[in-house]
């Protein structure tokens, strides 16, 4: 899993993901995102279109980032989510707290 984060303002930062969100990665992932939130980074948008897997230790991973930035007074919210991303979401009707934006201006709507 490579990510990199890139910044959007005051407090608004976007996180872009490839490769797996699979038990070997998401600890580290969850590990990153409570770290950003802790150093302000409250309201972020995670671009999962370049992630083609994603298992319950991932889906855990972005539950665990959106309730250390909802904690915080932020918010986390999805953008562009590949197929089996999207599919994950759906099936465990995550998706209904894990919004999924069609892009990621869309899903910045509202933070700036």
């Amino acid at each position: 899993m490579e990510y990199r984060f890139e910044s959007q303002g005051k407090s608004v930062g976007v996180v872009v993901l490839n490769g797996r969100l699979d038990l070997l990665s998401a600890a580290s992932f969850k590990e990153s995102i409570q770290r950003a939130v802790a150093d302000g980074w409250t309201r972020l948008v995670i671009d999962l279109e370049g992630v083609v897997f994603v298992d319950s230790s991932g889906l855990g991973a972005l539950i665990g980032g959106l309730k250390a930035a909802r904690v915080a007074g932020g918010d986390l919210r999805i953008a562009r989510p590949a197929d089996q991303p999207k599919y994950i979401l759906q099936v465990s009707t995550l998706d209904r707290v894990l919004v999924a934006y069609p892009t990621i201006d869309d899903a910045l709507a509202g933070y700036q």
